[in-house]
Parts: C-alpha cells; sequence; structure tokens
C-alpha cells in the first residue's frame, strides 16, 4: 500500500521560508509524477507545482520564482522550498504521486503565514 507521509509545515512570517517534505514508501513501480497542490480556507484544492521523473517541472504562476520543487528518484522523496512567503501561501498543502494511472495523496501540513 502506497503511504506519502509531509512534514515541514508550520507558521511563518511574511518574506520568511519553509521546506516542505514528502517520502512516498510501498510502491512497487517507479513513480511517474510527484507533486504539491493546495488547499487555502474556502478555496479549492490547486496544483502548487509537480515534477516529472526526467525532472521536468511545472509551477502555478502565483509561486514560480519563490518556491523549487525538487526530487530524489532513489528515495521517492519530493521537496519544495517555499521563499518569500506570503499570507495567501496559508494553506494545507497536500503532497502527491502519480503511479501508473493511479494518484495518490499524503494527509497534508497546515503552512500559515502571518501578515
Amino acid at each position: 500500500q502506497v503511504q506519502l507521509v509531509e512534514s515541514g509545515g508550520g507558521l511563518v512570517q511574511a518574506g520568511e521560508s519553509l521546506r516542505l517534505s514528502c517520502a512516498a514508501s510501498g510502491s512497487r513501480s517507479s513513480i511517474n509524477y510527484m507533486g504539491w497542490y493546495r488547499r487555502g480556507p474556502g478555496m479549492q484544492r490547486e496544483l502548487v507545482a509537480t515534477i516529472a521523473t526526467g525532472g521536468r517541472t511545472t509551477y502555478a504562476d502565483s509561486v514560480r520564482g519563490r518556491f523549487t520543487i525538487s526530487r530524489d528518484n532513489a528515495k521517492n522523496v519530493v521537496d519544495l522550498q517555499m521563499n518569500s512567503l506570503k499570507p495567501e501561501d496559508t494553506a494545507v498543502y497536500y503532497c502527491n504521486a502519480i503511479i501508473t494511472s493511479s494518484s495518490y495523496w499524503g494527509q497534508g501540513t497546515q503552512v500559515t503565514v502571518s501578515p
């Protein structure tokens, strides 16, 4: 059974940085895509960033230039470095992994950015 475990959330002030990490376990197949999504207060879940096995990345316009996604394929770990955080980045951040045609989600980690 595939499990995704996130870590690294917390409370910071605007302009500060946080690093989220997600470790996947239990997969017998290679993970095609890993990524981060978020759900802000009263909002729908939205894409933050994704990274393919070969390293190709995508970013939401709202975070491009501030956030950097990276992964260690050997360890099945994906990280999200978040710099210059803004109050509007406040959300629950979810790790996602696409394995063959199945999508798996972590339990979420809270990121709160105070003004």
